[in-house]
């Protein structure tokens, strides 16, 4: 099978920063074949595209090389980070952006990227995605040992990630992201929820405001009203069927969540 990039950045598509880096990478693995999670993370949101990758890349098949760029501290003194994880291989700048996969892939080996000949001759302080973690990437698909790319590294950033806990015997999170619908999808994933419940009814509610509904599908709800469900990546989300439930409650990341069987008062 030929080998696979998978490229997540907060670069948009308007601008020429994702051809170029396409380029590199094809100028030293011409056999790549290179997908988009996606660009349009919001500029320097770090923990945004943590997210968005850990929700995508175990759809990639095995040996799939992600390439990772939303750097609020290119050009300073941040390490650039080479992994083995799940499988997969990861070039990243080390700033966290890797936690939530890591979290469900824990890295067997992580180098930092400092062998000049795995990099572009000239490296910008401003667009090292091109000049440092594009080359590095391709030459991992090219079949370049990990090792090759630096020394081994004992530690690295991460994120400090909320997780859903139990309180008065509620299930307590966080709106963690809000995606290009309006649906608001949190750190309280299904498992948690039936731990909690235990097959009983529950009740939802985003930052005090009661959810009417508990669907397996956006359809169910009626137009309009406001849902709560598991969605595609197995979190519990609220949303609105037809609409954009973050402007109808007014709500974004951070927002409180609570999850309590039906027959409970308020937490």
């Amino acid at each position: 099978m030929k080998p696979v990039i998978a490229l997540l950045t907060d670069f948009g598509t308007r601008d020429h920063y994702v051809g170029a880096m396409r380029g590199v990478a094809l100028g030293i693995c011409p056999d790549a074949t290179l997908a988009d999670i996606t660009h349009d993370v919001a500029p320097q949101d770090v923990l945004g595209g943590a997210l968005e990758l850990a929700a995508a890349f175990t759809c990639f098949p095995p040996g799939t090389v992600f390439l990772c760029v939303v750097d609020p501290g290119v050009g300073s003194a941040r390490r650039g980070i080479g992994a083995e994880a799940g499988g997969y291989q990861f070039v990243a700048p080390d700033n966290g952006l890797l936690t939530l996969a890591f979290r469900e892939c824990p890295p067997t080996r992580v180098v930092e990227l400092t062998e000049r000949q795995y990099a572009r001759a000239e490296i910008s302080r401003t667009f090292e995605g091109r000049d440092r973690f594009a080359p590095a990437a391709a030459w991992l698909a090219r079949g370049t040992d990990l090792g090759a790319l630096g020394p081994p590294v004992a530690s690295w950033q991460l994120l400090d990630v909320p997780e859903p806990r139990v309180q008065d015997g509620c299930l307590s999170g966080v709106v963690l992201r809000v995606d290009r619908f309006g649906n608001l999808v949190t750190n309280i994933d299904r498992r948690c929820v039936q731990q909690v419940a235990g097959g009983r009814r529950i009740v939802v509610e985003a930052a005090g405001c009661p959810v009417a509904e508990f669907v397996e599908t956006y359809a169910e709800a009626a137009p309009g009203s406001i849902c709560a469900l598991f969605g595609s990546s197995g979190h519990l989300e609220m949303a609105i069927n037809g609409g954009s439930a973050a402007e109808a409650l007014g709500l974004a990341r951070g927002a409180r969540v609570l999850v309590r069987l039906k027959a409970d008062g308020p937490c």
